[in-house]
């Protein structure tokens, strides 16, 4: 029997019908068993402050600390914004990562896809979380790359994906993420 991975997915979106969220869900839904994936609010994250770290974390930023502490790996499913990510992902990132030396990161092997409504699927954004996740000493999957582009035809009024090329594109990557985690735990 497989071992079994707590995921913590993280989606560099707020927007209610997020289509990003929408692939994130649809990721859960095509897992294999032995992954635990558990969504990781990030919109009511204060923006990170050292002056309030040293006053005494917010609750909401210890509560995020210790979600991430405790999964095994990490998923990010995020639009581009501007050729990066949303601010509010870069937020959660700064907010984890922190107090310095005490990452909540580290060590995490990680996945992204990017989901945009252009032909490019966010390019700009993978690559540059890929770079920050580099400095979090976070191992990343290289392999397949997830630049989801045309994201507002991808699903139906349900949110399920409508294209079964598109389904198994997505299994494709959920499947090639828990054999990274596992090649890397």
């Amino acid at each position: 029997m497989a071992k079994s991975y707590k995921i913590a997915v993280v989606v560099g979106s707020l927007r209610k019908e997020s289509i990003n969220r929408k692939a994130a869900e649809a990721l859960v839904r095509l897992a294999p068993d032995n992954l635990d994936l558990e969504f990781v609010e990030i919109g009511a994250l204060p923006l990170y402050d050292e002056d309030v770290e040293a006053a005494g974390a917010p609750q909401s930023w210890t509560r995020f600390r210790e979600q991430i502490s405790s999964a095994d790996a990490v998923l990010f499913v995020t639009p581009e914004y501007n050729r990066s990510v949303p601010g509010v992902l870069k937020n959660a990132i700064d907010v984890g990562s922190r107090p310095y030396g005490q990452s909540a990161w580290a060590k995490k092997p990680a996945a992204i896809m990017t989901v945009s409504p252009g032909a490019i699927g966010g390019f700009g954004a993978n690559h540059h979380l890929r770079q920050s996740l580099v400095f979090l000493d976070m191992p990343v999957l290289q392999q397949p790359e997830a630049y989801i582009g045309r994201g507002f035809e991808l699903f139906d009024e349900t949110g399920e994906l409508k294209s079964d090329d598109t389904r198994s594109f997505f299994k494709s990557f959920i499947d090639s993420f828990a054999g990274w985690i596992e090649r890397i735990a």
